[in-house]
C-alpha cells in the first residue's frame, strides 16, 4: 500500500504541490499564485498559465520535499490533476507527474479536480463522515451532489450557465474591482449598505436544485447603468447586494437539498467556500436544520496540491499505473468516476 504521495495541481492559474502521508497526514504543501500575472488581463490567460506552471512546479516540489524531509526514495506514488481544467495547464502537471513516477519507479494516478475539492475537508479535524450533501462552488463549477462514498456521487443540481465564481469575476470587472472577483467583492462589500439595491435570487421561486447566475450578472450591470455615478460607496452597495443575492440563493438551494435528501451533514468546498458571508449563512442554516457543516481551511478552498495528494492516496489502489503515457481531460464529469467500495 502506498504511504507517501506527492500531489501536483496545475488545472488553472495556481501551482500547488504537497506531500501527504497515509499514517502521518499532510507533511508539507506549497502554492504559487498567478494572480499578479493575470490581473492586467482581467482573467486567466491559458498560455501564460501553462508557462508559469512550467517555471514554478519543479522548484515547489523541491521545497516540499525539503520541508517534509522526504527523499526521492521515500515517495511511494505521484498524484496529479488530470482534469477538468485548461488543457495546457493540465499537461504541465501530468507530464511532470508521470515523468517523476517513471524515474522513481512508483505508480502515478490522475485525479479529478472537483473530487479533490469535494474531499478537501477530509484533511481537517474533525473530518466529515459519509454520507453527506456537498456544495461545490468554484470559478468553473457550481454543483449540489449527494455523496454516499468516494466515487458514489449523484448530481442533484448544477449551474445552467455561469458558475458562481464566474459571476463574482464578471461582477467585479463591471465594478472596476479587478481580478480575482471573489475576494475583491467581499472586501468592498463590508462597507456597503445592503438595503440600497435589491437584486434577484435566481431560480429560487421554482422547484428544483439547479442554479443560474447569468441573469443576476445582467441585473448587476443594469443597476450600474442606472446609477448617476459609480463612486466608492455605490460600488460597495452594489457589491454587497450582489454578494447577498448569491449567498441567499446558495443557502436556499442547500436547505432544499438537505430536506429532499434527509442528510445531516453538509460539506462546502471550492474557492467560493472561503467567502465569510457564505460560511456564516450556511452555519446558521446548519443550526436551524440540525445539520453539521464542514469546510476546508481557507487555504484549501482554492486550488491546492494537498487535496490532490489526499485524493490520490484514496484512488491509488484502484487506479494504479506505472506507464509513461497519459491523457488529460479538460472536460470530465464528476459523475463518470468509478466508486471505491
Amino acid at each position: 500500500m502506498s504511504e507517501r504521495i506527492l500531489g501536483i495541481e496545475t488545472s488553472c492559474d495556481d501551482t500547488g504541490v504537497a506531500i501527504f502521508d497515509k499514517r502521518k497526514g499532510l507533511l508539507a504543501h506549497r502554492l504559487a499564485s498567478q494572480v499578479d500575472l493575470h490581473q492586467p488581463y482581467g482573467g486567466v490567460v491559458p498560455e501564460l498559465a501553462a508557462r508559469d506552471h512550467i517555471r514554478t512546479v519543479l522548484p515547489l516540489i523541491k521545497k516540499v520535499m525539503v520541508e517534509s524531509e522526504t527523499m526521492a526514495e521515500d515517495i511511494d506514488a505521484v498524484a496529479y490533476t488530470a482534469g477538468p481544467g485548461l488543457a495546457g495547464a493540465l499537461l504541465v502537471g501530468a507530464s511532470i507527474g508521470r515523468s517523476l513516477a517513471c524515474a522513481w519507479e512508483v505508480p502515478a494516478v490522475g485525479v479529478h479536480h472537483m473530487e479533490g475539492h469535494l474531499l478537501a475537508p477530509m484533511l481537517e479535524t474533525p473530518a466529515p463522515e459519509f454520507p453527506f450533501l456537498a456544495l461545490l462552488v468554484s470559478g468553473g463549477h457550481t454543483m449540489l451532489v449527494d455523496v454516499e462514498g468516494v466515487g458514489q456521487y449523484r448530481l442533484l443540481g448544477e449551474s445552467l450557465d455561469d458558475a458562481v465564481g464566474e459571476a463574482f469575476d464578471k461582477t467585479a470587472k463591471a465594478l472596476g474591482l479587478g481580478y480575482p472577483g471573489g475576494p475583491a467583492i467581499a472586501r468592498v462589500a463590508e462597507k456597503g449598505y445592503p438595503e440600497r439595491f435589491k437584486l434577484p435570487r435566481p431560480m429560487t421561486d421554482r422547484p428544483g436544485l439547479d442554479f443560474s447566475f447569468s441573469g443576476l450578472k445582467t441585473a448587476v450591470i443594469t443597476t450600474i447603468q442606472q446609477c448617476e455615478t459609480l463612486d466608492e460607496q455605490t460600488v460597495a452597495d452594489v457589491a454587497v447586494a450582489f454578494q447577498d443575492a448569491v449567498v441567499d440563493t446558495l443557502t436556499i438551494k442547500c436547505r432544499r437539498a438537505l430536506q429532499e435528501t434527509g442528510r445531516d451533514t453538509l460539506v462546502v468546498s471550492g474557492g467560493v467556500s472561503a467567502n465569510a458571508q457564505l460560511r456564516k449563512k450556511l452555519s446558521e442554516l446548519g443550526e436551524i436544520e440540525n445539520v453539521n457543516v464542514f469546510y476546508p481551511r481557507p487555504e484549501f478552498c482554492t486550488d491546492n496540491g494537498a487535496m490532490i495528494a489526499y485524493t490520490g492516496s484514496v484512488r491509488l489502489n484502484e487506479n494504479i499505473s506505472t506507464e509513461l503515457g497519459f491523457d488529460v481531460f479538460p472536460r470530465w464529469s464528476l459523475m463518470d468516476l468509478p466508486p471505491i467500495e
